[in-house]
């Protein structure tokens, strides 16, 4: 039997992975899978139920924790798609998805009741660290970090990154002097400085609009975002947007702006590059090693954005962004069903 543990994602790229995890593990036959889901997803995730997969829903890390202690022995395969690795060491073979920069390096830009919690998830996921046989991770960076941060051995940490295809396939037009950053709003996420810097660009080039990600529950970038639309910057903020609502976007867009200081993986990347747009990326390691993009930036300093946005009016063709990276959701799974045979 194999334990899918999802109870720490319900939002974000990792629930993007989360959905597309379900949909394939749902295609594969005669394996018993039981997912664990975290239960403030449990109105969307009752509706997806179907004879094959089993969901139990809990609620925080103690639920997560008296789940091991009572069934640790049922299964022969446990894959943890949330960073942390089960309470108590078992039988079966373990692996542990690790998709969280933050646990890696806090950013200094975290208020001080951020970093307190994340502290605490660094502290239970060094106690945890040895329940686990393998680690799996989305980036060659990512993979040294994790080794350095937790003293793990190289042979305990595989590089698996996977990614959704997307399906649609409508025709749209390209826009010109657009620019698109598909991303919450946490501090790492550097929404400040992207603004400021397009402010800066609209007053030199009075042409240009910038779309963001941001919704409601963050207040103070939302607030920006407003106060610079009352001033006249053409700044158009349409909050949450379901993945498939995406692809419209992505293809009246001609540039990805993406000036995230940490990132894992960088879902959105991949998926702008597949749909056509160009990337102006932060000039940090977890963007070249996920594409060549079309132009780089020191994603510290708003002035270097601003540098980078007024490039695009400078140079005529300029390259389109190259990725560096695959799908390899067929060697996740495989690893997965390997022991159930």
């Amino acid at each position: 039997m194999i334990l899918i543990d999802t109870i720490f994602i319900n939002n974000g790229g990792g629930k993007i992975l989360l959905d597309y995890l379900y949909d394939v593990l749902g295609a594969i036959p005669k394996h018993k899978i039981i997912m664990l889901i975290d239960h403030r997803i449990k109105s969307e995730y009752s509706l997806k139920k179907d004879g094959d997969i089993e969901f139990i829903f809990l609620k925080g890390l103690t639920e997560r924790n008296n789940f091991y202690k009572k069934n640790a022995t049922k299964f022969n395969t446990i894959l943890c798609f949330g960073n942390i690795p089960p309470n108590i060491r078992t039988d079966a073979k373990v692996y542990t998805y690790f998709h969280q920069p933050m646990y890696l390096n806090i950013p200094k830009e975290f208020s001080t009741l951020e970093k307190i919690k994340f502290k605490l998830k660094i502290f239970i996921l060094n106690s945890y660290k040895n329940n686990t046989d393998f680690w799996l991770v989305q980036s060659l960076f990512i993979k040294d970090e994790l080794q350095k941060k937790f003293k793990l051995p190289e042979k305990a940490v595989k590089k698996l990154p996977f990614y959704p295809p997307f399906k649609d396939e409508k025709t749209y037009q390209r826009i010109p002097n657009t620019f698109l950053y598909v991303s919450n709003a946490n501090p790492h996420k550097n929404h400040f400085r992207l603004i400021d810097a397009f402010c800066q660009y609209y007053n030199q080039q009075k042409k240009g609009e910038l779309t963001l990600t941001v919704n409601h529950t963050f207040p103070e970038v939302v607030k920006y975002i407003e106060k610079k639309v009352k001033e006249g910057y053409p700044i158009n903020n349409i909050g949450f947007i379901y993945r498939e609502d995406l692809y419209r976007y992505y293809h009246t867009h001609e540039y990805l702006i993406f000036p995230s200081l940490a990132e894992s993986y960088g879902l959105g990347i991949i998926e702008a590059i597949e749909n056509g747009c160009k990337v102006l990326g932060a000039d940090l390691p977890y963007m070249h090693e996920i594409c060549v993009p079309t132009l780089s930036f020191d994603p510290l300093q708003t002035n270097e954005i601003f540098k980078c946005l007024m490039k695009t009016g400078e140079a005529d063709n300029l390259p389109f962004s190259k990725p560096k990276t695959r799908n390899q959701i067929d060697e996740l799974i495989k690893l997965l069903t390997s022991n159930e045979n």
